[in-house]
């Protein structure tokens, strides 16, 4: 299983930007996906999850800000984020708990992070 996410890069305090990440491979059934970030010298924290039903939660400093949706056609999950300050500068991770084919469990699986720059 891999996951592919495409869509950051810098952009000034207020703007826009909209993450994807893809997953493939030999995938049975992808129960949640989700969004961390890591900041320099700082943990890696959930920005935003999303269940195989559409549940969403968001942590506290994107709330309002962020919106996450997924494609299960696609096997897609996006990121929308608007109203972009400083502190939002981080690399993002896309996040899925997956089933392989052949297999009974789900297991997380981690795309390669994309950076995302909000600076004047």
């Amino acid at each position: 299983v891999q996951l592919q996410a495409s869509g950051g890069g810098s952009v000034q305090p207020g703007g826009s930007l909209r993450l994807s990440c893809t997953a493939s491979g030999s995938i049975s059934s992808i129960r949640a996906m989700a969004w961390y970030r890591q900041a320099p010298g700082k943990e890696r924290d959930l920005v935003a999850r999303i269940t195989g039903s559409f549940t969403t939660n968001y942590g506290d400093s994107v709330k309002g800000r962020f919106t996450i949706s997924r494609d299960n056609a696609k096997n897609t999950v996006y990121l929308e984020m608007a109203s972009l300050k400083p502190e939002d500068t981080a690399v993002y991770y896309c996040n899925a708990n997956v089933v392989v084919v052949g297999r009974i469990i789900f297991e997380d699986y981690w795309g390669q992070g994309t950076q995302v720059t909000v600076s004047s």
